[in-house]
């Protein structure tokens, strides 16, 4: 329980009814964004669908209260986002590796990536949240719906008129979704074209989801995608395609340079962008490790209860003791992934170094997205292309140690373990993206930030035991194109096959590694560029921002450019 200091009452917070509750939400917003990232590459942030649904359900109780409905929205939001694991396991049906998702295998994957991203953004909530300005724009939002939703209940009227917008835009925004399907309106339009030798496309989508964003993050974030699409479609795309084959489907040539070329180019920038974000963020973090220690001494010496409610995370000897557990599961998960390659016949060396790859690239990952989502969002976060520099990093590892190439049966072994790698990995990535978020959002509205860990943790869980049975069911009913015998109605799992490709490119030796190379360089000339604005006091366009515009959208370019497009 948590007092309200104006009424001198406790508050409940954590609850068994709001735990509950977020479960059966997790279960219907975890489908949904399995199927939509496995169909068009996209998945929506749950945080404020899940705290509209909440308040709805806990107002018909008298004791609902706006912190019980903050660890609903938590435990919703950590399950649907842990969903994005789906751009990384169908790779492992689409190599031939797993003709299905074993439960417990993918369950305890999934887990395990995800718990670790809830203990490594515990001393980031202190660098990223509470010590700094960066804007969270979904958390600002979510907290605000919170807001209005309690300010209703108790009979505000400017809140309840803020009630009756948010239950008005979205009936209209699920009217427009409607309408669109049916093709009576436009739901986008795209053009491919030339230009000089080349091709490349525009589009505009008309969806509200889309515009909504757009608003939340604001002007300048977007200025700074829209130059990011200019890299990308008015420079990159053209010069690529050039020259174009004679009777050209310009359509199909735009977009498999766009995936195939473009997109290994925007790996290379985002390498440069993560690794000058992390240095520019070590500092507060390392402070927010001493801070957390300095809490932790406090709680030792009794006086707990001096802390500020800021302070109250889940204790550093907790978090550092799950992190140094966390390996023992994850030992055994490799060893048992690694039977029938050649990594189970030596495999003492090979998973230690993985568990070494596993924490520093977390510690990393974690970092670098938990900065993205207060930056522009966690929809509007590169998560998938932060898969891409992992996947990169663990087939790099494995063709020092096993080299490239060779025997196809071996090869497709090593492929399969760095991808299995890569969806730990991942797990860290998806959640730390989404947990600042609504840390932030607690922050706002008053919550405690342990019990706030706690749902996170719960909701990771949740989310573990849904995604593998469902993706089982959409791969029997479906299947993943590119896998062997695909059906004609497969699912593109893009950014899935693009990993996999990836991977198969490191470690099968064909990989053009020039392409990763020129994204370095136009990562370098960016970071150049920004801090001279910087200096110069002139509005910022930093690399990060760019980074999802510049290469994450599917085949095209899609206005308004404040898209939720691939997380």
């Amino acid at each position: 329980m948590t007092t309200d200091p104006a009424k001198a009452m406790p508050v409940a917070e954590l609850t068994l009814r709001g735990v509950i509750l977020g479960a059966l939400i997790t279960l219907l917003f975890t489908a949904a964004n399995v199927y939509l990232g496995l169909k068009i590459g996209l998945t929506f942030a749950t945080s404020i669908p899940a705290a509209v649904i909440s308040m709805a359900v806990l107002r018909l109780f008298a004791t609902g209260t706006i912190l019980e409905n903050n660890i609903v929205q938590t435990i919703a939001s950590a399950a649907g986002t842990l969903s994005a694991i789906i751009f990384v396991l169908p790779g492992l049906v689409i190599i031939g590796w797993w003709q299905g998702f074993p439960y417990w295998l993918s369950a305890f994957t999934i887990a395990l990536g995800g718990i670790l991203g809830v203990m490594y953004s515990v001393p980031l909530r202190r660098a990223l949240v509470t010590g700094s300005d960066l804007p969270y724009p979904e958390g600002v939002a979510a907290a605000e719906v919170l807001k209005v939703g309690a300010g209703s209940r108790e009979g505000l009227e400017e809140n309840k008129r803020g009630l009756a917008a948010i239950v008005t835009s979205s009936l209209a925004a699920a009217a427009f979704s409607i309408i669109a399907k049916t093709r009576l309106i436009a739901e986008e339009a795209a053009t491919f074209f030339k230009i000089g030798a080349g091709a490349s496309s525009v589009s505009t989508s008309f969806s509200m989801a889309l515009i909504g964003v757009g608003h939340l993050v604001g002007l300048s974030v977007g200025v700074a995608m829209f130059v990011g699409l200019l890299i990308s479609w008015a420079g990159l795309v053209p010069y690529l395609t050039a020259p174009l084959p004679t009777g050209a489907d310009l359509a199909e040539v735009v977009g498999t340079t766009f995936r195939m070329k473009a997109r290994f180019i925007g790996a290379g920038t985002i390498g440069v962008a993560a690794i000058w974000t992390l240095l520019k963020i070590l500092g507060p973090i390392i402070g927010g490790i001493r801070s957390a220690i300095a809490a932790a001494k406090l709680r030792k010496s009794g006086n707990a209860g001096l802390l500020d409610l800021t302070e109250r995370d889940l204790p550093i000897g907790i978090v550092g003791g799950t992190i140094i557990a966390s390996l023992i599961p994850i030992a055994i998960l490799l060893w048992v992934f690694a039977q029938g390659g050649p990594i189970a016949l030596n495999p003492v060396p090979i998973i230690g170094l993985t568990l070494a790859y596993i924490l520093v690239a977390g510690i990393v990952i974690a970092s670098v997205c938990g900065y993205m989502a207060g930056l522009i969002g966690a929809s509007n976060s590169p998560i998938s292309g932060v898969g891409i520099l992992a996947v990169l990093g663990a087939s790099l590892i494995l063709a020092a140690i096993y080299g490239s190439g060779g025997d196809p049966k071996q090869s497709q072994a090593l492929i399969a373990y760095a991808l299995f790698v890569t969806a730990i990995v991942f797990g860290v990535a998806t959640i730390s993206n989404d947990n600042l978020q609504d840390l932030k959002t607690g922050q706002l509205v008053g919550a405690t930030p342990w019990k706030q860990q706690v749902a996170l943790v719960l909701g990771v869980i949740f989310g573990a035991l849904v995604i593998p049975p469902v993706l089982d069911l959409l791969n029997s009913a479906f299947g993943f194109a590119g896998a062997s015998g695909a059906k004609a109605t497969a699912l593109p799992a893009p950014q899935a096959a693009l990993i996999s490709a990836l991977a198969k490119g490191v470690l099968g030796g064909d990989l053009d590694w020039n392409l990763i190379g020129i994204g370095a360089g136009i990562g370098v000339v960016v970071v150049v560029i920004d801090e001279a604005l910087g200096k110069a006091g002139k509005l910022r366009l930093p690399p990060s921002r760019r980074w999802r515009s510049a290469w994450a959208f599917t085949s095209r370019w899609r206005l308004p450019c404040l898209s939720p497009w691939a997380r």
